[in-house]
């Protein structure tokens, strides 16, 4: 059986409340309700459970057959009625933790039984006396103190390093020490390994930055500075997209102008606008990233509308042509503004059939075709009707008799065609399942006359409404139905992505007589000059009426696509536009990316799945703001004129002038002198490339260009939506271009060849609020990273950029992550935590040098075990690193340095730090596992933390020599920890009994266990004996609870652990008198003459010359 004893006072750490708020949660298996010694410690005060406050720390630890008794000192304390002693306490759910990041998590339940047999202690309301530590420092602050001769002799922290971060002054103040000493510069060049290249995915230079942009920038960051510590040269230039609609529609020129302004808004006029507006967001970006404590090349960032770019861009598109790659022209659909519009069924005349279908013979005089659409302005562009082959049609007769010519003047909302009124004996083609509801709809009787097949009708002719040209009857789709309609459907290919496809098939004619206003244009003859949203559309309706092909109008209400931006419905055009085709080279980019490591590995899965249906590209734009496609147009023929050597001097012009000259210069001086001759017979186009070919084309703007750079890169990192957007189109253009080099451009990247821009990719998430809602301005939940930093009005709630770094930390990235006021002000708590754990390391090497450095086999176990402890974090974060696991080093780092070292090792550190001595071997040893730990936890923080890292560095008591010989006075400059296998080395054996000891369960069963316990009651090293380790001030270990009596064991507890074990415990007062100096209890106080209240340990202190040490600030 086991007996411990002891007698030293502990000091309250926590409030009863926070106890109190734990029990309430001890269902909950969060880290943050973990119940620790300290937290037993004032559940006995809660109690009034005096007597247990020093064994609590040790008691849930203790498991197995041999029942263990304790006989605990308790200093101060008089003796007196003990009814206040509960005889039922209960102490629900204990989480026990190892220290060691490769353990795992073990859980017990303790039952508590406490009886006292009429020992009397003080009452715990009763203020108790103070610890030497607290003594001096309240005679340090100037409090008046009646006794304490040996005061000056305590060794208390000292250091400047401020408890609060103040990162509003703080963090601004490190970010221009760093500039002034152009820190990032030095360390990239000093470092000797190798290059590592993070290649920045350009954001859009039209607004301000969000949470998004923090997040994806921080990350970035986190991975740049790790790499710098790891001796690598780190290369990140900072780029933005500076082209397109974005940009011009955020810098309001067009969106406030009236169409007068616009008229006279040149080309020039507005590029100038645009330019100027994306290069005043830069800045604000700029200025906002270097404040999230961002690194990079910050002189020379690269904007994609600089002239260099723009050229290299021109390289780009000049090498698909120039390869064999389809590069032509073509029709896309692009939208415009478009209000709602009525709905009218029309009758066109049939005029012909073919012989096989003999079924029209007898109906052809007077057939048309029913047909209906919701886009009355689209019928000037009609080139054929298209039918299902699958339905069954049916020729119906309109009785005239059931006409009522009235309907219209009933029926305000409907108006009927002329077309009714006026044939005696009408025929219609229509869907036969519609038939009923076109009587109802028509307020007629149709009369099925025969039926036929959609099949049958293809290659009927019928005269155009309007123009009176002969169109066909096609076969179309399966949108076609019977669900609504006529079945029979408008086919206009140049206003509808379906009839564009039907179109192709039958090379039907593509009209699209709307121009970028929505104008009719003199291709739609006598509706030119007219808005088809308006009175265009009005006088289609009209025209149709008047040529008696309209049946019935009336307005329709229905789902259509609205742009986003203006909030308004959309008008669908075919427009001349530039494909790239992806045929020819998708193989090539499906095996390069199964050669790219993707982080995670599912995001291989969703660009593989959106490369292989890719369809072209198309490359071309109708907006006057980007890189022009340098292509000049025949007057006459249209034909267009894009060769190698007009794409090169071209490409010359631009990399001198700009991309402006395409729109200043003259057909002339822009054509190579080969051509100027015919310069008369040539116009300049007018698209410019799409902005995803612009960034895409980074990779050969930036890293195939610049010094120190390398092609392909190590790593891209972008949002998860980027899978469709910058991955992709660098990868097209990067394995487009570098194929098997022929032509000029062969010269121009001689060391590449037909290969994904980059070696590695990581998508991250989006941000939400903490609720899992998007954020949005009109729901009020956006978190703003500006006002997160240096908080709201007067730099209240101010978190600085640390605490916004350590939550990207915390997150798994690779999903949406969330954060709001909650999340931060834990992230907060946790910040704090860890500055005050890093404040005491700096406040005890106060008087630290290398040369006190103890050597690895003089120090005591508990202090080697520490160093393991220690050796096996730093190696898991840096596991943790390599493979971008983020939350997995938050997890290490907010486990290990706040809760397991500051909860163990250094309360246990503080009693030889204080008093044992400042010259005391167990006093050095300490100091030399405390900077360790402080040199290596600075270290592994400081990719995510760098501004606290480089606060503590600049506080550092002590100079810190490099591997190299060079004295870092940057902590980047210190190197990553090296790996000291000697620490890791540590035996397994002792690193089990530690771990049993300090964390899980000490099985008492266990001889061999039991007699090393009672070895280290006598240790010879002073730090490695139970009764400092267990914070009391005598242990001892017995065989068996023979001979002990109640008497001499007044108080006892007993604690029923899951496995059915009891564990018993006793507590006594401790024996000898209280040292005066360190407050423990022992026999040798009165044993010395010359100090007769000191302890062995303090006499032999005090009894050396030693300087008065001030107390901490």
């Amino acid at each position: 059986m086991s007996l411990f004893k002891g007698g030293k006072k502990l000091q309250m750490k926590l409030d009863d409340n926070d106890i109190v708020e734990k029990l309430n949660h001890k269902s909950d298996f969060d880290s943050r309700y973990w119940i620790t010694a300290e937290d037993i410690f004032l559940l006995c005060n809660l109690f009034d459970l005096c007597i247990f406050a020093s064994i609590m720390s040790i008691v849930c630890q203790f498991v197995g057959s041999w029942p263990l008794r304790l006989l605990l000192g308790i200093q101060a304390l008089s003796l007196r009625d003990c009814s206040s002693f509960r005889n039922t306490t209960a102490v629900s759910l204990l989480r026990l933790r190892r220290s060691s990041s490769a353990k795992v998590l073990s859980l017990l339940h303790v039952t508590c039984y406490s009886t006292c047999s009429g020992i009397e202690y003080c009452s715990s309301s009763k203020r108790r006396s103070r610890g030497p530590v607290m003594a001096a420092k309240g005679k340090s602050e100037g409090e008046k103190q009646e006794d304490g001769k040996y005061k000056h002799t305590i060794d208390l922290p000292r250091t400047a390093f401020g408890l609060r971060a103040n990162s509003v002054v703080r963090e601004p103040e490190i970010q221009r020490l760093w500039d002034e000493n152009q820190v990032f510069k030095r360390v990239a060049g000093r470092n000797t390994g190798g290059s590592f290249v993070l290649h920045d995915g350009p954001p859009y230079a039209n607004g301000d930055l969000h949470m998004g942009h923090a997040l994806n920038k921080i990350l970035k960051d986190i991975i740049n500075r790790y790499k710098l510590l790891q001796n690598f040269q780190v290369h990140y230039v900072p780029g933005w997209d500076c082209h397109g609609l974005p940009i011009e529609l955020k810098g309001k020129f067009l969106q406030s102008m009236d169409q007068d302004a616009r008229k006279e808004l040149t080309p020039l006029k507005l590029r100038a606008k645009a330019a100027k507006f994306a290069k005043s967001t830069v800045k604000n970006q700029m200025t906002a990233f270097k404040r999230y404590g961002i690194w990079g090349d910050w002189d020379h960032p690269y904007l994609t509308l600089d002239p260099e770019y723009e050229a290299a861009q021109i390289e780009v598109f000049a090498k698909w042509p120039c390869k064999g790659i389809s590069t032509e022209a073509g029709n896309q659909f692009i939208g415009v503004p478009h209000l709602e519009l009525p709905l009218p069924r029309l009758n066109w005349r049939l005029v012909s059939a073919p012989t096989s279908c003999t079924v029209l013979d007898d109906f052809i005089a007077n057939l048309g075709l029913a047909i209906w659409t919701t886009t009355p302005w689209t019928i000037p562009a009609n080139a054929a009707v298209a039918v299902n082959s699958k339905l069954q049609y049916a020729v119906v007769e309109v009785d005239s008799n059931s006409v009522d010519i009235n309907a219209s003047s009933v029926d305000k909302e409907k108006r009927l065609g002329n077309v009714l009124k006026e044939h005696a004996k009408l025929h219609l083609v229509v869907a036969l399942d519609l038939v009923p509801t076109l009587e109802a709809k028509w307020g007629v009787k149709l009369i099925v006359k025969t039926t036929l097949t959609g099949a049958e009708l293809e290659n009927c002719r019928y005269v155009h409404p309007i123009e009176s040209r002969e169109c066909p009857v096609v076969i179309g789709g399966d949108y076609i139905t019977t669900e609504s309609g006529t079945g029979l459907v408008h086919t206009a290919p140049g206003h509808g992505q379906e009839d564009y496809v039907t179109g192709l098939k039958y090379g039907l004619p593509v009209l699209s007589p709307v121009d970028d206003e929505g104008i009719f244009t003199e291709e739609a003859g006598q509706f030119s000059g007219l808005d088809v949203l308006g009175n265009g559309n009005i006088a289609v309706i009209e025209c149709l009426d008047k040529n008696s092909s309209m049946i019935m109008v009336e307005p329709y209400k229905h789902k259509y696509p609205y742009d986003w931006r203006t909030k308004k419905p959309t008008i669908f055009r075919a427009t001349e536009q530039w494909f790239a085709s992806v045929e020819g080279f998708r193989n090539a980019a499906m095996d390069s990316i199964s050669q790219v490591t993707w982080t995670p590995p599912q995001a291989q899965n969703r660009i593989s799945a959106m490369t292989s249906s890719r369809s072209d590209w198309c490359i071309s734009r109708q907006r006057t703001w980007g890189v022009p496609i340098p292509v000049f147009y025949h007057v006459e023929s249209k034909e267009p004129l894009m060769n190698e050597e007009t794409i090169d001097h071209i490409k010359s012009i631009i990399s001198q002038k700009g991309s402006d000259a395409w729109w200043y210069m003259k057909v002339e001086e822009l054509l190579p002198e080969k051509y100027r001759n015919e310069a008369s017979n040539y116009v300049k186009g007018t698209d410019t490339m799409d902005v995803w070919f612009d960034s895409g084309s980074s990779w050969a703007a930036v890293l195939a260009k610049r010094n120190g750079l390398t092609y392909p890169a190590d790593l891209y990192l972008e949002g998860t939506d980027q899978h469709r957007g910058w991955f992709q189109s660098s990868l097209l253009t990067s394995i487009a271009t570098n194929g098997d080099e022929v032509g000029y451009f062969v010269t121009l990247y001689t060391n590449v060849s037909g290969k994904a821009p980059y070696y590695g990719v990581i998508t991250h998430g989006f941000v939400l609020d903490e609720r899992g809602f998007k954020m949005s301005k009109s729901l009020g939940n956006v978190v703003d990273p500006r006002t997160v930093i240096e908080g709201g009005k007067d730099q209240k709630d101010s978190f600085g950029a640390d605490v916004l770094r350590l939550w990207v930390s915390s997150v798994d990235y690779t999903g949406d992550v969330l954060i709001g006021p909650k999340v931060l002000r834990q992230m907060s708590d946790i910040y704090r935590k860890l500055r005050g754990t890093l404040r005491f390391l700096l406040g005890n090497l106060h008087d630290w040098k290398a040369d006190y450095d103890v050597p690895y086999t003089e120090l005591p176990m508990i202090d080697q075990y520490a160093l393991f402890q220690l050796e096996s974090v730093v190696k898991n974060i840096k596991e943790s690193y390599d493979n971008y696991q983020f939350f997995k080093i938050f997890q290490i780092i907010q486990r290990f340095v706040v809760v397991d070292l500051s909860n163990f090792y250094l309360d246990v550190a503080k009693d030889r730090l204080y008093v044992g001595g400042n010259t005391s071997p167990t006093r050095r040893s300490c100091q030399t596992v405390l900077a360790a730990h402080l040199l290596s936890i600075v270290r592994v923080i400081a990719p995510i933390l760098p501004h606290l890292a480089e606060d503590v560095w600049q506080n550092l008591p002590f100079p810190f020599t490099a591997e190299d010989g060079h004295t870092a006075n940057f902590v980047f400059e210190s190197r990553w920890p090296v790996l000291n296998e000697r620490h890791l080395a540590f035996p397994e054996e002792e690193v089990n009994f530690w771990g049993t000891i300090l964390e899980v369960y000490l099985r008492a069963s266990d001889v061999g266990l039991v007699s090393r316990l009672v070895d280290m009651c006598a240790s010879e090293n002073d730090a490695d004996t139970l009764h400092r380790i267990f914070l009391t001030s005598q242990v001892e270990i017995l065989p068996s609870l023979e001979n002990v009596s109640e008497d001499d064991i007044p108080c006892t507890g007993e604690y029923l652990m899951e496995n059915n074990n009891k564990v018993w415990i006793g507590v006594s007062r401790a024996n000898g008198l209280k040292c005066e100096r360190c407050w423990n209890f022992s026999l040798q106080v009165s044993t010395y003459d010359d100090h007769p209240s000191l302890c062995g340990r303090c006499h032999s202190v005090v009894s050396q010359p030693i300087p008065a040490l001030a107390a901490a600030s």
